[in-house]
């Protein structure tokens, strides 16, 4: 008997999404008609170099900013029209983000920082278990300067896992850390996509990591120039920084 071969389940797509910001004498185009699917489970990593449009791209999808041109679907629904408020839930109840500085509360230990998310999410895991999952079980009550630095990046992945995203977007989360310590990070980051089926988004600079992706989604002048199937993925540890 054949086997068929499965239909990927598409979490994001958009049509011809287009930025532009107006200096007044001057339109600068940060994304130039992107058309782009993004599938359940998959770690993708995009690529390309500073003002190639993987930020803002991140930022639309993530809800933290709109198009200026162009649509944007989540699954089935179209985020393009959606007002501020329905917009605010969208990123609540979906998407997961880490950035390259890890936003944490300095007065707060990392359990509460976890918690500040845990508090309003509506399905959240405790913020203890969010922490053991990214290797903190014995630095929950650590505030952030006792911590290291890959140590309060792995806080903001704990915190944006805790409310069970279905999206984890991530922006340059290595781009602060050494090599031996962004490993860890990355790992942290495959064990979350592994285990749970988190689609996960990852813009870097360091072309290495694309090794480590489903699929490589290349950036040049705000437009997509190219788009990469790994056929075999190497472990976090297995890349040469």
């Amino acid at each position: 008997m054949r086997k068929e071969s499965r239909v990927p389940e598409i979490v994001f797509r958009t049509q011809g999404v287009t930025k532009v910001y107006d200096t007044g004498a001057v339109k600068v185009y940060a994304l130039a008609g992107v058309d782009l699917e993004l599938y359940a489970g998959e770690l993708a990593v995009l690529l390309g170099p500073s003002g190639s449009g993987k930020s803002t791209l991140l930022n639309i999808l993530g809800g933290l900013d709109r198009a200026t041109d162009g649509q944007v679907w989540f699954r089935d629904r179209e985020l393009t029209h959606l007002n501020d408020r329905e917009m605010t839930r969208f990123r609540r109840d979906h998407v997961g983000f880490v950035f390259q500085f890890y936003n944490l509360v300095p007065s707060l230990t990392a359990r509460e920082n976890v918690g500040l998310v845990t508090d309003v999410a509506i399905d959240p895991m405790p913020p203890e278990e969010a922490l053991r999952l990214v290797g903190l079980g014995a630095r929950m009550d650590h505030f952030p300067a006792e911590l290291s630095g890959g140590e309060q990046q792995r806080v903001a992945i704990a915190r944006a896992i805790a409310k069970r995203p279905e999206i984890l977007l991530c922006d340059e989360p290595t781009g602060a850390l050494d090599s031996a310590t962004g490993v860890q990070v990355l790992e942290v980051l495959r064990d979350i996509n592994d285990r749970f089926g988190t689609t996960t988004v990852v813009i870097t600079h360091n072309a290495e990591i694309r090794r480590m992706a489903h699929r490589v989604i290349q950036f040049q002048d705000g437009r997509i120039s190219d788009v990469q199937v790994n056929e075999t993925r190497l472990a976090p540890s297995e890349i040469a920084w």
